[in-house]
């Protein structure tokens, strides 16, 4: 933050400070420059859990520096995509958890999460099931018949076992963040629809197209019914998976038919404007999304890709921008597993999730579960037994786990809108770079070394000196 000594009004602009009277704001905004950045705040989180999303006493001062330490280098003139935020998956199995609590643990950690002063960490991006996921405690659409009967009409269409935990969770979340973005994606339609009539694997018989097209149709109107807008679905959930619980297959060929034909056309007329985004799924095939996105005809209906890190390269998403650079991309998910390491996992997460998503260009940046409980529960018959999720909720306690630190120091200070600044890597300092609405500037580092390294921070021909432990989170705020 700047210390208000410093940003007095100044009546004149000095060429031995850093501002420039011109037109144009050199921060790659519009308007006057600012007066010169001389404080940042420093927040840290240690893989020995020493210090977890702790800020630092003091500031560090920029200053003119001549020293031959790695050194970030800020260029606030080239401003890169916007920011729609940082979160994780409010599973059923989340829902339930959380809505389980007293009321008064309860709103406290809901404030603790979405809300933006405090201790708050202000999650901005929330993904839901559309039906169940694996860490539901049950497999359900919400058109299921009984064995041998369809519904093509979607007459029994309810969302009535969201109304139990999901929506109520999602309500309370809304009045303490009422900007917050949701994403749907479903794991599987009404097995009825599928040609092998199981909520494991099978494919979309042709014939219920359109049909599951007014389902997508149906959700979203439902949804804000409840008061709750859905910004973006994905069409399949881990569409090369068929062995999860539930899960369905999808080529990229089908799911381009779906598109262009079906659900592209059934939102037109529905004048539905939820964002349509294909794949969602591991970075070893952008073949797949690409193949979609070569099709005009269904290109027209794709606001972009999202993407799963369990297999692959996170620079996948930078393969599909360049290929179809006017559409978005977004990382959706990564879980973090029961015998993983807090040290080992804050590394891995920041590096690649956090810092390499940002970096290839994703809008958002999500782990897997929000919550769930000391036995890796709730989830499916044959759904994820070993997904930690940011928090472990016991009745009214919850305990906060890696996750939540992995996305707490990006969360807690980019918000909604913020605007990736291009960086450079020196050696093992991996970071990403932000300008906030407020115009903040906000650098995530992470020390992918084996030892302790000092580093340079440098903005506007200024530098902080600074330093990280081996495999040690920064976030710098200025």
């Amino acid at each position: 933050m700047l210390n208000k000594q410093f940003i007095a009004p100044l009546l004149f602009c000095f060429t031995t400070i850093c501002c420039v009277c011109t037109k144009k704001n050199n921060d790659g905004g519009g308007g006057t420059t600012p007066a010169a950045t001389t404080k940042a705040d420093f927040w840290l989180t240690k893989g020995d859990r020493s210090a977890l999303l702790a800020k630092q006493s003091g500031t560090l001062s920029f200053e003119t520096v001549n020293n031959a330490m790695p050194t970030i280098d800020i260029d606030s003139a080239t401003s890169l995509q916007s920011v729609d935020g940082f979160g994780f998956s409010l599973t059923g199995g989340s829902a339930t958890l959380i809505n389980s609590m007293g009321a008064a643990e309860k709103n406290s950690l809901l404030n603790e999460l979405f809300g933006n002063t405090g201790n708050a960490i202000g999650i901005s991006y929330l993904r839901v099931s559309i039906g169940a996921s694996d860490l539901s405690a049950s497999v359900f659409s919400y058109d299921d018949m009984p064995a041998g009967q369809t519904d093509p009409a979607l007459a029994n269409f309810s969302l009535s076992l969201d109304t139990v935990d999901v929506i109520p969770v999602l309500k309370q979340i809304l009045l303490i963040n009422p900007n917050i973005k949701i994403m749907g994606s479903p794991w599987s339609p009404p097995v009825w629809m599928k040609d092998n009539g199981s909520s494991i694997g099978g494919s979309l018989q042709p014939q219920y197209y359109s049909v599951y097209a007014q389902y997508f149709v149906k959700y979203i109107q439902a949804m804000k019914a409840k008061g709750i807008t859905i910004d973006a679905i994905t069409v399949q959930n881990e569409p090369q998976h068929g062995g999860n619980n539930p899960s369905m297959l999808m080529s990229a060929l089908q799911q381009a038919d779906f598109i262009k034909n079906h659900l592209g056309p059934a939102f037109q007329t529905a004048a539905i404007t939820t964002k349509i985004v294909i794949w969602d799924h591991n970075c070893d095939n952008a073949s797949y999304p690409i193949t979609i996105l070569n099709d005009p005809a269904a290109k027209q209906y794709i606001n972009g890709s999202a993407f799963h890190l369990y297999n692959g390269d996170i620079s996948a998403l930078s393969t599909v921008h360049n290929q179809h650079p006017d559409k978005n991309l977004y990382f959706t998910e990564q879980w973090t597993g029961a015998n993983g390491s807090f040290d080992g996992d804050l590394k891995w997460h920041v590096k690649n999730v956090i810092i390499g998503s940002m970096r290839n260009w994703s809008k958002v940046a999500l782990e897997w579960n929000l919550a769930n409980d000391p036995a890796y529960g709730p989830h499916t018959p044959g759904g994820c037994t070993e997904c930690k999720g940011a928090l472990t909720i016991a009745g009214s306690s919850a305990t906060k786990n890696v996750g939540y630190y992995i996305v707490a120091h990006a969360s807690k200070f980019v918000p909604a809108g913020s605007v990736r600044l291009s960086s450079t890597i020196p050696s093992v300092f991996h970071n990403v770079a932000f300008r906030t609405p407020e115009g903040k500037k906000v650098v995530i580092v992470m020390n992918d070394a084996t030892t302790a390294g000092s580093f340079n921070i440098r903005y506007m021909g200024k530098s902080i000196t600074t330093s990280l432990e081996a495999g040690a989170v920064g976030t710098y705020i200025w």
